[in-house]
Order: structure tokens, then C-alpha cells, then sequence
């Protein structure tokens, strides 16, 4: 089966010092790395996507500012694909899906940053656009969430969007995702 790796927003604003600091991005670039570089290895498609915010007084990933910037742990390579988006959804007024069409893929993975947020958005487009997902969820990350008085644990808000979105695709480890394609021997095929 044809397989795209999407790497979302594991830009600087969301590691320590950044604007919009998540808990634990290093360990999901970590892991969102380990599949790039197999990815990269075995000549599989992969695309960076970028969110850029559309307006100048933004929180965060402001646009021309170091923060908006690719994360140095997943770094864009000069001549690999680059999605820029402005709305959680990757496919929203982008080129991704033309990408992924052209390139006759049929099943995405999925890594990145925020679970809560665009890793959900774009999981859900997907699979409404017809590919079989598989998210990486310890390639994933986000932050504390606030609701009335209460605060929701980093830990728990990632875990119950994963749950949510079992029923969008297969949610796996990042190690379990490359035995999974190991044994397919092809991303290409």
C-alpha cells in the first residue's frame, strides 16, 4: 500500500523557550524523527507541513519569526516537499491533497503537533478523504488544556483524542509503525 509520512507543526514555539511551549515535544520529535529518517531511507514519500499564522499579532508562529520555524529535531531537508497551512486542518486550502493524489497514496501517517488540535483535524480530513490513517501517537504531543475551573493534564488530553481517533484509523507506536512497514517491505508498492 502506497504511504505518505505527514510531519505537522513540530515548530519552535512549541519546545522550551518558544511561545506556546507543549509538555514533552522532544520526546514526540524524537520518535516523529525515527520515522522520517525511515521514511527518508527507503525512498517514501514524507511532507513537512508548516502552519504560518495569518495574522501579524498571533500568539505564536508568527510569520518570519524564528518560532514559526521547523523544529531543528525534524529538520526540512532542501528539496523535500513543504506544505504551508494556516488553519488546523492540513488539507484546508493547501496543496496536500493534490500532493498526495499525484503521488497515488493511499494511506497517510500521521506525527506531529498539537494531538488536540491539528494531528486531530488532519486525521479526520484524511480519513474523510479516503485514506487509511495510521497515527504515531508517541510522535504526537500537546499541553494542559483549561475548561471552567478545571485544568486537563497534557497526558490526558492526548490520550483521549488517541482513543477518539481509533475510530478514524489505527493508532500505534512510532516502532510498531515501522515493523508494520518493514513487513510490507515497500513503501512504494
Amino acid at each position: 500500500m502506497k504511504t505518505a509520512l505527514l510531519v505537522i507543526d513540530i515548530q519552535k514555539d512549541y519546545f522550551p523557550g518558544g511561545k506556546y511551549e507543549l509538555v514533552n515535544p522532544l520526546a514526540a520529535a524524537k520518535n516523529a524523527y525515527m520515522l522520517l529518517q525511515c521514511f527518508r531511507e527507503h525512498g517514501g514519500h514524507h511532507v513537512h507541513i508548516q502552519h504560518i499564522a495569518l495574522k501579524p499579532d498571533a500568539p505564536f508562529f508568527v510569520k518570519g519569526s524564528t518560532g514559526s520555524d521547523i523544529h531543528d529535531a525534524t529538520a526540512h531537508f532542501e528539496g523535500e516537499p513543504i506544505v504551508y497551512k494556516h488553519y488546523p486542518n492540513s488539507f484546508r486550502e493547501t496543496n496536500l491533497l493534490e500532493m498526495l493524489k499525484e503521488w497515488k497514496i493511499e494511506r497517510v501517517v500521521i506525527t506531529g503537533m498539537m494531538s488536540h488540535m491539528c494531528v486531530d483535524a488532519t486525521t479526520r480530513a484524511a480519513a474523510d478523504f479516503g485514506f487509511k490513517v495510521i497515527v504515531a501517537e508517541d510522535a504526537c504531543a500537546t499541553r494542559d488544556l483549561q475548561f471552567d475551573d478545571t485544568t486537563v493534564p497534557a497526558d490526558h488530553v492526548h490520550k483521549a483524542f488517541m482513543a477518539a481517533l481509533k475510530s478514524y484509523g489505527d493508532v500505534m507506536k512510532s516502532d510498531e509503525v515501522i515493523a508494520l512497514l518493514a513487513g510490507e517491505k515497500d513503501l512504494q508498492s
